[in-house]
């Protein structure tokens, strides 16, 4: 018997310490994919490690009537650290599970039920949540999918004011694309969105599931367009790759927030390795490093590839390489000749996600590797 959704790559990992993977012959990799962005503070950060033993050693699990000090420090830290006046906080297992309770959340809040999605985003595998995921490879085995979705071009501001009416409940949509190819949204255009969904009294959810906790040189993506939405979905890296995800709602929305609910929300182990996460996020002041990194890193994949790829995009350390042909190809070749492990994004970008301690010393060396490879 084994598993049968995931196609297992050659390589076994036995391991993890910061930016490195070991397997189990002893091979270490340089980790830019941190698992589509799950080790923010690099695998097996101690102080990460010391909180979540001590919190298995004294509860495993209590459901979430019952308050328990990680899941009460957790709800106070995430308000603490959300954009502008959200304050409210429902807590899940996953980013699929975040994106589905937004939905709700919108829905019930607006007595509407249309969702305005974009093209080639992406916001999870759950029937809600797959319904506002543009491509179709996700989608048509498991059509029907929930109704009331319409999609508009990404980035186009008169698109979305025409689709945004009073039957309209939300506008979900990711401030830079991850899986639909690294594509950064305009201050121009999320404003314009965020004004579109004031006027017509709809929610804005702002998917920051992979752009969040740092990764594009601020706590969250919105930051940077001065723009703040009506509920904020993260999770991946917020538990340092133990699985928690959270939506972060305005107090419109959580005040009409119907009747929703989660076994396992708040589990106080996922709890205590997502608030010594953000422990060690803000006092290292990991974002601004992170936008200091990515600065450095997109200049040196500019100098040493230059015309051999048609595109270098991207944000802090969330970076998209398009090249001219197929991208697994070069991501086997980073793996097995260069024991450089990163990401595709759509058929034709490489993405590169490094936990976001990165230093220069990290970024020379994938650089090195991709010169040899792409050139």
């Amino acid at each position: 018997m084994s598993g049968f959704v995931f196609s297992e790559k050659p390589i076994q990992i036995e391991s993890g310490e910061g930016m490195t993977l070991t397997a189990t012959d002893g091979t270490q990799f340089l980790d830019f994919g941190a698992s589509y962005a799950c080790v923010p503070v690099g695998h097996c950060h101690p102080d990460v490690v010391e909180a979540t033993t001590q919190q298995v050693q004294e509860l495993m699990y209590v459901q979430a009537s019952y308050p328990h000090a990680a899941r009460t420090a957790l709800y106070d830290q995430l308000a603490d650290v959300a954009p502008g006046d959200i304050d409210n906080v429902w807590l899940c297992n996953s980013g699929t599970e975040a994106n589905e309770a937004a939905l709700k959340f919108a829905r019930a809040a607006t007595g509407r039920s249309k969702i305005v999605a974009t093209t080639r985003g992406f916001h999870g595998r759950t029937m809600g949540a797959l319904a506002t995921t543009w491509k179709d490879k996700y989608k048509k085995p498991f059509e029907p999918l929930a109704g009331g979705v319409e999609f508009v071009p990404y980035g186009d501001s008169e698109e979305v004011r025409a689709a945004v009416d009073d039957e309209t409940a939300a506008v979900i949509l990711e401030p830079l694309q991850g899986e639909g190819g690294i594509n950064p949204a305009s201050t121009e255009y999320l404003q314009a969105v965020r004004e579109a969904t004031d006027d017509a009294g709809a929610a804005l959810i702002l998917d920051e599931i992979q752009t969040g906790l740092g990764r594009t040189g601020s706590m969250w993506a919105c930051e940077g367009h001065d723009v703040v939405p009506d509920i904020l979905t993260t999770a991946k890296g917020l538990g340092s790759g133990l699985p928690i995800g959270a939506t972060l709602v305005r107090d419109w929305v959580a005040e009409q927030h119907g009747d929703h609910g989660s076994t396992f929300s708040g589990n106080p182990v996922t709890c205590a390795a997502a608030g010594a996460t953000l422990d060690v996020l803000q006092r290292d002041e990991i974002p601004a490093h992170a936008d200091e990194m990515g600065q450095y890193l997109r200049g040196e994949l500019e100098a040493a590839l230059g015309d051999e790829v048609r595109e270098i995009r991207g944000q802090g350390l969330m970076v998209g390489i398009e090249v001219k042909r197929g991208a697994n190809r070069y991501l086997r070749d980073l793996a097995l000749e260069h024991q450089v492990l990163a990401l595709p994004a759509g058929r034709t970008v490489l993405r590169l996600l490094p936990p976001l301690v990165m230093a220069e010393e990290h970024a020379d060396a994938v650089v090195d590797a991709l010169a040899e490879v792409v050139t």
